[in-house]
């Protein structure tokens, strides 16, 4: 579903969502009556909604939007997008930046698009490492080009607030895909973003 249709989806879902919010914050012991609590069933039935609007977004076609016929052959690297998801064995947020590369095969694609398709999938209920894999498939299925890499790292509130409350903990993932399976490619590629890496 394109995101100009998301305010649609919005309007009919927002009451049900907010029902069970209010339920939720009233099982938790609070007073739903009271004045800085009156509206949170609203907000955070909206917030939930935008947090998990990539379930109704397509990225493939995010990218198919923007392809050009280009006879450019050497890496393209966008990096430092920052991604902000939410884990889905908490629901508790994670956030870092992803690290995206690719070798172009007769085609490019707008850079714009690949921020955008890290949002559709970060815009869900995930583990990093099936973020990493999604936004990897997605770009070389679409593109179809000589190689894609990913790399994601990220801090994940379930680990700093609570359970091991690690606040310094980073957690990397990678993925590789055609000519970046070759060291030597792919070595490029990390030198190139070693600097933004902890």
């Amino acid at each position: 579903m394109p995101y100009k249709h998301f305010e649609e989806y919005n309007m009919q879902v927002t009451d049900d969502v907010k029902a069970r919010y209010k339920s939720i914050i009233e099982d938790l012991g609070e007073d739903i009556n009271r004045d800085g609590l009156q509206k949170t069933p609203e907000r955070a039935s909206k917030a939930m909604q935008f947090l998990t609007q990539g379930y109704h977004q397509d990225a493939a076609e995010i990218l198919k939007s923007a392809m050009f016929k280009e006879s450019y052959n050497e890496m393209v690297i966008v990096k430092d997008i920052e991604l902000y998801s939410l884990c889905e064995h908490h629901m508790l947020p994670f956030f870092g930046k992803a690290h995206i590369a690719y070798i172009p095969n007769g085609k490019i694609v707008g850079l714009s698009k690949i921020p955008r398709i890290v949002d559709v999938f970060a815009r869900r209920l995930q583990v990093q490492e099936r973020l990493t894999e999604q936004i990897l498939d997605c770009i070389n299925e679409t593109l179809q080009p000589q190689g894609v890499a990913v790399v994601i790292e990220a801090s994940h509130m379930c680990m700093m607030m609570r359970g091991v409350q690690k606040q310094n903990s980073v957690t990397t993932t990678s993925g590789f895909r055609g000519q970046f399976e070759k060291s030597e490619t792919r070595n490029e590629f990390l030198k190139l973003i070693s600097e933004k890496l902890s």
